[in-house]
């Protein structure tokens, strides 16, 4: 069986969760509309500070801080904060012995199905997002509160190839909380703790470089930094040259080490589990 054969599955399952969830064109719509409020109000909050004394030797500037809050509201959908309620619903049902009759490897299964439901969730809202904050609000009159384009056109490669490889980033953590939501027959407290945790170190509540200086160096080397964090920074020019190759490798090592870490977990979690429903 050549190669190309072994992946169609996985592509057939990543193209239909992908196509499936572009159907819910106001559930887009209503995160867009979401996300630009508090969006417009993390931009009020950090125009507040940089006009304070405190703001004074500052990491990054405030364009750079509004970039970086539209940015973040844009990829709000990639933040592994909640576990694939699909799964979850095979879980609850009964419906998840099916995957391990199946002739496939059940993680790749899952992943390319997670993978397909987070990336239609993003690909609408920051095409919204950049059309609104980048676009629209310039033509307000509001260009300093706007989306600024990147720093060049290598900041703007770095950045297409950091936002994939953020969403396998984010699909390997989301495969966590997957196979955590199988152990424990049920989401909701996985789901609960999790979505704090990372809206805090993935950097959507406040750009990680505002945060202590003694912090940075691990706060740059933690998993969800790749998510947001890093693409923002490639973006805007923070990471540039060979500290930009570094920021991607950051993220294609957690990735790797985080579906390795997935998969090990996913072979024991199934070997153990209790199917119930019927």
């Amino acid at each position: 069986m050549t190669l190309q054969q072994r992946l169609r599955p996985y592509r057939a399952a990543f193209a239909s969760r992908f196509l499936q969830m572009l159907q819910y064109r106001t559930a887009a719509w209503a995160g867009f509309a979401t996300q630009c409020w508090w969006g417009g109000i993390k931009v009020m909050v950090l125009a507040a500070f940089y006009g304070s004394a405190s703001a004074a030797g500052a990491p990054i500037t405030l364009a750079q801080a509004v970039t970086y809050v539209w940015l973040a509201q844009g990829l709000l959908a990639l933040l592994p904060w909640l576990g694939d309620p699909e799964v979850a619903q095979a879980v609850r049902s009964g419906s998840v012995a099916y995957d391990r009759l199946r002739p496939v490897d059940a993680y790749a299964l899952w992943y390319a199905r997670s993978a397909g439901w987070i990336a239609a969730r993003v690909l609408p809202r920051v095409a919204l997002m950049a059309a609104f904050s980048a676009l629209l609000l310039p033509l307000a009159g509001l260009s300093d509160w706007a989306w600024r384009p990147p720093a060049g056109l290598l900041a703007g490669v770095a950045f297409a190839a950091s936002a994939v490889l953020a969403l396998l980033l984010s699909t390997s953590m989301v495969m966590l909380l997957n196979i955590a939501a199988a152990a424990a027959l049920n989401e909701r407290g996985i789901n609960a703790l999790a979505a704090p945790v990372v809206i805090v170190f993935s950097g959507n509540l406040l750009p990680l470089a505002l945060l202590p200086d003694a912090w940075q160096a691990l706060l740059l080397l933690q998993p969800l930094a790749g998510v947001t964090d890093i693409p923002a920074r490639l973006w805007f020019g923070q990471l540039a040259g060979a500290q930009a190759l570094e920021g991607l490798a950051l993220q294609a090592l957690w990735t790797v080490v985080l579906v390795a870490a997935g998969r090990a977990a996913m072979a024991r979690t199934l070997r153990r589990l209790e199917v119930q429903g019927g």
